[in-house]
């Protein structure tokens, strides 16, 4: 599994799509299988952007750590 991770936490919806676009990119492009983020707004647009592609079956995963939330989303 290649995993891309990065602690980004935009303000708003539309610059988290815009990055989750991107993101998403890579994966089609099969660069990277996952993405682990701590801004739930990525996360959401990621696994909506690919949730489109039909043969992707996306998986998600919400881990606490240290009063906060990181974000997985990674394809099969």
């Amino acid at each position: 599994m290649r995993w891309k991770r990065e602690d980004v936490v935009f303000d708003t919806s539309w610059e988290s799509e815009v990055w989750a676009d991107s993101i998403a990119n890579e994966i089609y492009g099969r660069t990277i299988d996952g993405y682990i983020t701590p801004d739930y707004k990525i996360a959401y647009a990621l696994s909506f952007f690919l949730g489109s592609v039909p043969h992707f079956v996306v998986h998600t995963e919400k881990i606490a750590v240290n009063n906060a939330f990181i974000y997985k989303v990674w394809v099969t």
